[in-house]
């Protein structure tokens, strides 16, 4: 094979074509500020609108609930920082494997003495022991829960409709990360008892630079972005027209082809699995990563034997045409491991890397991956 096959789907995917085209007109010829009140401005604020209420459709909720964003960051920033200061709250339930996006914002809001963050226990795959975050919501009623709907990492589904349930019982701020989720599963707003939802384009398709945030009706949270009016007053700045016409785009294909992907890509899962099984001794899986049901389908993390090559792993396979992760990919340079995995396994040496795919992936590029690592494990025996 003399391509690269590229499974990091989960740290971004690549752009559809169909996307790039519906972004083209905006990118060369319509190019007026929004905010404008002449022609060139009215036409991009009203092609803007129809990609809020596109979005809105999708989701089953109202344009006045989708706030555009740069990406999943700041939309998990905004929904915590804000939710915390507009409804006075001092406590924060969680869990130590969110992502950074989460984590470090807790802490920091934590350091500052703005809230006390109390952590959810997680059974030993990693899942959310929801018996623990009801009684932390009897002792903690008003706080915010931020949990996310699939860990980036290992792929474990939260029950998100059970949880909102739960912290709407006890009248809590539930924020969700859904940026690993969003064109993956369908959200339907009027059953999910969310208060805020952050969201990233380029996790489907889309581009990157642009995301969205939804935000509960009559859960009001305050601006964190000052400076002009856009976006109702919740986000200052010129709004990034055309990577917002690109996921409203990408947002509507995902939910049109998304039963036949979601088939495709699970074969494509469950083959690997099989391969790797059948092909590497020792091999395990991280988290729930082999529950095909109650698992992200667009993510399996592997665990490798012990061996000294194990932190070699990754560059060998980039060498051999292979992109894939150890962990998450807003972490890649950081000479620390995964603190997903870390919480997990804290005294584990076994090697891991996530591969994630997508729906331009194929059988083919499965065995000539799997083929490569069961060569690499080989080596290092």
């Amino acid at each position: 094979m003399s391509k690269r096959v590229y499974l990091d789907n989960a740290a971004t995917t690549p752009l559809d074509p169909e996307v790039f085209e519906a972004m083209k007109p905006f990118m060369l010829d319509d190019f007026g500020n929004p905010s404008s009140t002449h022609a060139h401005g009215r036409k991009v604020r009203a092609a803007i609108e129809s990609a809020r209420k596109k979005i809105a459709e999708l989701l089953n909720c109202t344009p006045g609930e989708i706030i555009f964003t740069s990406g999943g960051t700041e939309a998990d920033n905004t929904l915590i920082t804000s939710g915390i200061q507009s409804y006075n709250i001092k406590h924060a339930i969680s869990t130590p494997i969110e992502h950074h996006a989460v984590t470090h914002t807790l802490e920091t809001l934590a350091k500052q003495g703005t809230v006390e963050w109390h952590p959810v226990s997680l059974d030993a795959k990693g899942h959310v022991d929801l018996q623990h975050l009801e009684e932390l919501l009897q002792k903690y009623p008003n706080a915010l829960v931020s949990l996310m709907h699939a860990n980036n990492e290992i792929g474990n589904l939260l029950d998100i409709e059970k949880v909102g349930w739960l912290t709407e019982k006890y009248n809590a701020f539930f924020h969700s990360d859904t940026v690993q989720t969003m064109g993956h599963y369908k959200h339907d707003m009027k059953v999910l008892h969310v208060c805020g939802m952050a969201a990233a384009a380029h996790k489907f398709h889309g581009p990157k630079g642009v995301g969205f945030m939804y935000i509960r009706k009559g859960r009001k949270i305050a601006q964190m972005i000052h400076g002009g009016a856009q976006e109702r007053n919740m986000r200052g700045g010129t709004e990034n027209v055309y990577g917002i016409i690109g996921m409203a785009k990408a947002l509507e294909i995902a939910y049109r082809d998304m039963a036949e992907h979601e088939r495709e890509i699970k074969k494509l899962k469950a083959y690997m699995i099989e391969r790797l099984i059948e092909t590497i001794p020792g091999v395990s899986f991280n988290g729930d990563s082999l529950n095909l049901e109650k698992s992200l389908y667009t993510v399996l993390n592997v665990s490798l034997p012990e061996s000294d090559q194990n932190s070699m792993l990754l560059f060998n396979l980039d060498m051999k045409g292979i992109s894939a992760s150890g962990g998450s990919a807003c972490s890649s340079g950081a000479s620390t491991g995964s603190h997903v995995l870390g919480a997990l396994y804290p005294t584990s040496q076994r090697g891991a890397i996530r591969f994630s795919f997508s729906k331009y992936n194929t059988i083919e590029e499965i065995d000539f991956v799997v083929e490569k690592l069961a060569s690499i494990c080989a080596l290092s025996v």
